[in-house]
């Protein structure tokens, strides 16, 4: 496992039935977490919490504020700062354990000696594409929610970015992959994060699953002639880190050779000393 160790605004501090407690900034969330399987038991340290995300029965859930927060907070990972917020769904607008790729991108991305051209597609509020940019990459950031562009903008800003090379697209990402097919247009890294599930044009739900493989296939030919990097995210326990790698080698490893390395990601527990699962990446490299 891949860890997410360099933080310092943000950290867990406990995990304990089904939940974590977290430090963002100055501010202590509890959330539900579904890797959080075990029923140890939680200390007065839980009393901490300035809010609670509690799930609903019948599906979903809200938060519960114990204390008044402001509507928005500013976090920091090294140069890169980011506008913290609960929004519904328990989320926050940033997955901290995705900071061990950014540091692996920042650091292909120098190594390369040219300049790189970086597809992020499931963009989100723009970790990754900060991370590139701030790396000298020019970054084509796409997301289908208009909310989290303004959002990744805004993130943008407080990071000094904002003047970088980044081309902001609201757009369904599959719709515009084709698109710069038929454009002619070309990419020397990509970044793809998809959510575990999502709704097709006529409102059908799609399991990550069943798509991901054509999805990955459709941008093998958007890849540049020399490309130096393909990064697949994936938060479903249906999608391992074997799994993914043997994707991306029969995909883009097929075209351009190369090899791929996959692993879970994490982020170390400060009361128990051990590591939370987050998620795993897959990553082809030439």
């Amino acid at each position: 496992m891949r860890i997410a160790d360099g933080w310092k605004d943000y950290r867990i501090i406990d995990t304990a039935s089904g939940e974590k407690l977290e430090m963002w900034g100055d501010v202590c969330l509890a959330r539900p977490d579904p890797q959080i399987i075990w029923n140890t038991p939680k200390g007065e340290i839980w009393k901490k919490a300035d809010a609670h995300y509690r799930r609903s029965n019948t599906g979903g859930g809200q938060w519960e504020f114990y204390h008044k927060l402001p509507d928005h907070w500013t976090i920091s990972y090294k140069e890169l700062r980011f506008q913290i917020k609960p929004t519904g769904f328990k989320h926050t607008g940033l997955f901290p354990e995705q900071a061990v790729n950014w540091e692996l991108f920042d650091r292909l991305i120098r190594q390369a000696g040219r300049e790189i051209r970086v597809l992020n597609l499931f963009a989100y509020t723009g970790g990754a594409t900060l991370a590139c940019a701030a790396a000298g990459a020019s970054v084509c950031h796409v997301d289908a929610s208009k909310g989290m562009v303004a959002w990744a903008r805004e993130n943008a800003s407080l990071s000094k970015l904002a003047e970088k090379p980044i081309r902001w697209i609201v757009d369904d990402c599959e719709k515009f992959v084709n698109r710069e097919i038929k454009r002619g247009k070309t990419y020397d890294a990509i970044i793809m994060d998809p959510p575990s599930y999502g709704r097709g044009p006529s409102g059908e739900v799609w399991q990550l699953e069943e798509k991901i493989y054509d999805l990955v296939q459709l941008c093998t030919g958007v890849l540049s002639d020399d490309p130096l990097f393909f990064a697949l995210n994936s938060y479903t326990t249906g999608l391992s880190p074997s799994v993914m790698s043997y994707l991306l080698g029969v995909t883009v490893g097929k075209k351009f050779g190369g090899r791929v390395s996959a692993d879970e990601i994490g982020l170390p527990v400060a009361q128990s000393g051990y590591n939370l699962p987050c998620g795993s990446t897959a990553i082809w490299q030439r």
